[in-house]
């Protein structure tokens, strides 16, 4: 992962954990259901944005970087190594 982008990644999710937190304060605190579930889904598409930039940084540097190898054994491990990710993310 380039410097940069596991800088924001980790600012990222440090907000997640903060959000987290807030969470659990919810249920200490008794907060009402619905407002409980609603930040349960702020959580969760703050999750899916750091899946998608780690993801898309993936692509673009380890998979590209083996494509444009020429190295045939590597090539095919991260397109495989890609295609199983997709399998198990997308469930």
């Amino acid at each position: 992962m380039q410097i940069d982008m596991r800088r924001k990644t980790l600012a990222r999710l440090a907000r997640i954990e903060g959000q987290v937190r807030g969470l659990a304060r919810m249920i200490e605190d008794d907060r009402y259901c619905v407002d409980v579930v609603i930040q349960v889904s702020a959580v969760r598409a703050a999750l899916k944005k750091v899946e998608e930039a780690v993801l898309r940084d993936h692509v673009a540097h380890c998979v590209a970087d083996a494509v444009a190898s020429g190295d045939e054994g590597d090539r095919k491990q991260k397109l495989d190594e890609l295609m199983d990710l997709f399998g198990r993310v997308g469930r």
